[in-house]
């Protein structure tokens, strides 16, 4: 499968050097090709990775993860282009956090909305899938980090799509009684909304390698 990754950051690297480690064709995509951290993480990641602009990742990628900053998803989605994107899976697992006051951060959408619909609305032929951006990156791709059982969460309006990520969410190594769906896309309201006090969790626990458990 080739991947295409949207974003340079600590997010992005993570999920693509996992991606290349499971085998995959990896490209990590910025604003302007030969970005100096796409290229250094193409570097040494592998044969299996490369790296080029988000128009080049998203025409290359069967799948497309979202890895920006939320805040400029919108505009590096558009850069990755309409054309490119149409008809693939793409994986949102950014968070509209807005950093404009400092800290604690604010949410620049949320309540009667998310960035994950507006990713939907914005780009109708892509089948949009919220997940991971409930945790930390290096949970994301090794949940054994976190003692015991806890909770990864899926949402979206195709089945198909939603069935995808959660293959490749077991193949990160979650169980498939950890992987929770909530729907359809409007789900992602409340896990978009889970960020500031996941924030407030790592504070009061001094790490990101945390969790939540769904219990009934």
């Amino acid at each position: 499968m080739r991947y295409a990754v949207l974003g340079t950051g600590v997010v992005g690297r993570a999920l693509g050097s996992k991606l290349v480690a499971l085998g995959h064709e990896t490209m990590m995509g910025s604003r302007t090709a030969a970005n100096a951290s796409a290229r250094e993480w193409a570097d040494s990641a592998g044969s299996l990775a490369s790296e080029g602009s988000f128009g080049d990742a998203a025409a290359f990628g069967e799948v497309v993860i979202n890895a920006t900053s939320g805040g400029a998803s919108l505009e590096a989605l558009t850069m990755a282009g309409a054309d490119n994107l149409a008809g693939k899976t793409l994986i949102d697992v950014a968070n509209p956090l807005d950093f404009s006051r400092g800290m604690p951060p604010t949410l620049s959408v949320c309540n009667d909305d998310s960035l994950a619909e507006q990713i939907q609305r914005a780009f109708p032929d892509v089948r949009v899938v919220k997940s991971l951006n409930t945790m930390n990156c290096d949970v994301m791709v090794d949940p054994s980090l976190v003692p015991g059982s806890h909770s990864v969460f899926v949402c979206g309006d195709d089945a198909g799509a939603k069935a995808q990520v959660v293959g490749l969410l077991a193949s990160f190594g979650w169980p498939n009684e950890d992987i929770l769906d909530l729907g359809d896309l409007i789900g992602a309201r409340g896990t978009e909304m889970f960020l500031p006090l996941w924030l407030r969790l790592w504070g009061a626990t001094g790490t990101g390698r945390l969790n939540i458990k769904v219990a009934t």
